[in-house]
């Protein structure tokens, strides 16, 4: 997975903060939607994202986003409320996933060492495979995939990739268990 580097004060820089305008203004306006304007959140999520997501993509919000041009979003999604996704890196999200409240994905960070930290922002992607379950409160951090079918367990931090079939939770998430269709 390749890492994304912005310096600060250079065009790439300016690029990144007006599309973070651009998503806190669209968010400002998903987050004045309730549970029974599902249509009107489908038209301003896609408008975040820049692409049409399909008719059974739901989400309650509140939402939060610093981006969303860098989101691909599967079919038949359901994302909870009060959940934040930053996407520099880029968020892959596939078929048939539900994420649940207070769910934050975060492909973005900063530089590990200390006089490159405030000068450098970077983006690692995150993959979400198809039917996936990331549970309350669970945080995702980049340069991570989520394997097919899989689950997070509530309030794991997800650092390292998870395998297909198997729920992961804790801090940092290790599997728990190998999921078995029977």
């Amino acid at each position: 997975m390749k890492t994304k580097l912005i310096h600060n004060q250079t065009e790439e820089a300016a690029a990144m903060f007006a599309n973070i305008r651009r998503a806190m203004s669209i968010t400002t306006k998903i987050n004045r939607l309730t549970f029974d304007d599902a249509s009107e959140v489908r038209a301003l999520f896609s408008d975040l994202i820049k692409k049409e997501v399909d008719e059974n993509f739901f989400l309650i919000p509140p939402f939060y986003a610093t981006g969303g041009d860098e989101i691909t979003i599967g079919r038949n999604v359901f994302v909870n409320q009060n959940c934040t996704f930053y996407d520099l890196g880029g968020l892959d999200i596939g078929d048939e996933v539900m994420i649940g409240p207070n769910v934050s994905l975060i492909t973005s960070g900063h530089a590990i060492e200390p006089s490159l930290r405030r000068n450098v922002t970077t983006g690692k992607p995150i993959k979400i495979e198809r039917n996936v379950w990331i549970g309350t409160g669970a945080i995702v951090v980049g340069g991570v995939t989520i394997g097919e079918n899989s689950i997070v367990a509530a309030g794991s931090v997800v650092t390292k990739n998870v395998p297909s079939n198997c729920v992961v939770g804790g801090n940092p998430a290790k599997v728990i268990r190998l999921i078995n269709e029977e």
